[in-house]
């Protein structure tokens, strides 16, 4: 070039080329290289077997030249498939024929049984997998920086435009060679993006959901398992405080109780004295003999159902019994538990109930609890009244709610307004020597079946306490 000529130049590495061919196939055994006939060709021929000299010492190393382009195209098809093949330039064949290299590199490739790698960037898309090449944009870019040099009055001088690995990502999946063994900074053209690289913004979204979603699911099982622990130990605290209720009821109750007992077990003596005086006699009489055994076993019974009744009230449990029954059944059998202390005080207690059974689901005993809580503290507001006057109602209804209603209605002094919102307080009382924990026990247990309680004045006088639950079953 004249001295005044200062450009980009650039020299083709072929050797680069071949080392990135055995990367690729580090298992192939022959290397074939292919050169046309014109001047340019033979040298590149020359060239190449001098750069690769020490590289084919590895390989069975073929140079295909001076061929037509048939002969071409019929010898690459008779590769064998651990072949490295490197195409240099076809400018002409033997015939004379004259192409357009990548042309013809094009038609070798298409019959071709092993890769073909090439040094030129315009070998890509014509059947090659790649190779070291100087690209018409480093060839550019080097250009446009000496010209911008030179007219900003820097000094330049001759650059060497910087080669890069190209490969078809197409030819890389054709022969199936590995993408990771390409060397360092290779640039894949017509490589299809991967799912990541074409949704990765979509894809962390929606893993960053998810994970939200699974911290937020794990925070809501971590508050459902404590929730659950600590419904069991509040459970667990109901019921001894229910049973600690319960034996304070029992006590409470127990000179009535006692006295009920009395009854039966006095008859049983009674009959037993008598029955014993008839047998002494000369004529015994049988029948008469038979009817006292027969009240000595009713006499028996009563007293096993008040010591039944009396050990229902008494045990303890650590689960709660949920169990479906007739709510009337329940308040029959409270009033029964209730008659001797009723006697004792002077109420009278009557009780009003549909014909119908009214099935609730829940703990019998519990349920029965409440009802003796709410009667006991009728009958004790009932003191003060003249003895005629005393009278305990207990009601049971359907609701059109479909709900059970038991109602217990007595006729004492009733419930100051300003005091009705905190009869079911703890420790809330008006006894001199209560507790003020049958009440808000009562609604514990009410509201643990789902249910309802409230307290009234009747027009009448007196105070009503009125207890709802769902009914079990319709119909």
């Amino acid at each position: 070039m004249p001295s005044d000529v200062i450009g980009a130049f650039t020299e083709f590495d072929i050797v680069k080329t071949a080392e990135m061919a055995r990367g690729l196939q580090p298992e192939a055994r022959y290397l074939f290289v292919v050169g046309g006939s014109s001047e340019f060709d033979r040298w590149w021929l020359a060239k190449a077997r001098a750069d690769l000299a020490a590289f084919s010492k590895d390989y069975e190393t073929t140079y295909l030249e001076d061929l037509t382009i048939d002969e071409f195209v019929k010898r690459a098809a008779e590769f064998p498939r651990d072949s490295i093949v490197i195409a240099l330039t076809i400018f002409k064949d033997s015939a004379g024929r004259n192409f357009i290299p990548r042309e013809a590199i094009r038609q070798i490739s298409r019959t071709a049984s092993a890769p073909i790698y090439g040094p030129y960037p315009t070998y890509v898309d014509y059947g090659v997998v790649g190779g070291n090449v100087v690209t018409f944009e480093s060839l550019g870019m080097t250009v446009a920086d000496l010209a911008l040099d030179a007219l900003a009055g820097k000094p330049i001088s001759n650059l060497e435009s910087p080669q890069t690995y190209i490969a078809d990502a197409r030819q890389l999946q054709r022969w199936g060679l590995p993408e990771k063994n390409l060397p360092p900074g290779t640039v894949q053209m017509f490589r299809e993006p991967t799912f990541w690289e074409q949704y990765w913004f979509a894809v962390v979204a929606a893993l960053a959901v998810i994970t939200t979603q699974g911290i937020v699911i794990t925070g809501l099982l971590i508050e459902r398992r404590r929730r659950r622990k600590a419904e069991i130990e509040s459970r667990r605290r109901l019921l001894e405080v229910v049973h600690l209720n319960q034996s304070a009821t029992a006590g409470a109750l127990s000179a009535s109780i006692a006295h009920e007992l009395n009854q039966p077990l006095g008859a049983i003596r009674s009959n037993a004295e008598a029955a014993a005086i008839i047998l002494r006699s000369e004529r015994p009489d049988l029948k008469l003999i038979e009817q006292i055994l027969i009240d000595i076993q009713d006499d028996d019974q009563r007293a096993g159902d008040i010591i039944s009744r009396m050990r229902g009230l008494l045990k303890k449990r650590s689960e709660i019994d949920w169990q479906e029954f007739d709510l009337n059944e329940v308040t029959t059998s409270a009033i029964l538990i209730l008659h001797g202390e009723a006697e004792r005080k002077g109420v009278v207690v009557s009780s009003n109930r549909p014909p119908r059974a009214l099935p609730v689901r829940a703990d019998k005993i519990h349920v029965q609890q409440v009802i003796l809580n709410l009667a006991t503290n009728a009958m004790d507001a009932m003191l003060e009244m003249v003895a005629t006057e005393r009278r305990l109602v207990l009601e049971t209804t359907l609701t059109r709610e479909s709900q059970v209603e038991l109602s217990i209605s007595d006729t004492g002094r009733g419930i100051p307004d300003e005091q009705l919102a905190s009869v079911f307080e703890p420790f809330y009382t008006t006894k001199p020597t209560g507790t003020g924990l049958g009440l808000s026990i009562a609604r514990a247990i009410i509201e643990t079946y789902g249910g309802k309680i409230w307290a009234d004045n009747r027009p009448e006088g007196g105070a009503v306490f009125r207890v709802v639950l769902p009914l079990a079953r319709s119909g």
